[in-house]
């Protein structure tokens, strides 16, 4: 018998952190009229909130038990 896995409530809790990195409060933070290195504030955390989530979800995913 296989042992008990762990990686579907961390799955759950990354998608929980998915939800609230891209619902409205965070949004609206992201959300000003500034740059970095030249691209607007909000399209720079969504990629990097984006890029985050497929690294958790990589590193989650591979890890041995």
């Amino acid at each position: 018998m296989p042992k008990s896995s762990r990686k579907g409530p961390r799955l759950v809790g990354l998608f929980l952190l998915g939800c609230l990195f891209f619902n409205y409060p965070m949004l609206a933070v992201a959300n000003a009229r500034a740059t970095v290195l030249g691209v607007p504030v909000l399209y720079a955390y969504l990629f990097a909130a984006w890029a985050l989530l497929i690294v958790l979800v990589a590193f989650i995913m591979e890890r041995t038990e």
